[in-house]
């Protein structure tokens, strides 16, 4: 059975993907607007695909992405 994981990927690449600071993410995350992984205190993972469809339902906008 093949399945699709999801990809986690750091607060610093989140940022370089959406082309929004370090702390845009922070305020999100503290507005709880995008979906997160709390590993540790200070330590947060985030799915890409999950993040980029809260940001499309909370703005109703197409973020730009970096490639």
């Amino acid at each position: 059975m093949n399945t699709i994981e999801p990809t986690l990927i750091k607060k610093k690449e989140l940022a370089k993907r959406l082309s929004v600071s370090t702390r845009s993410i922070d305020t999100w995350v503290g507005k709880r607007m995008i979906p997160y992984i709390q590993i540790t205190p200070r330590f947060y993972l985030y799915d890409f695909a999950a993040v980029l469809a809260a940001i499309r339902k909370h703005y109703q906008i197409e973020p730009v992405t970096r490639e």
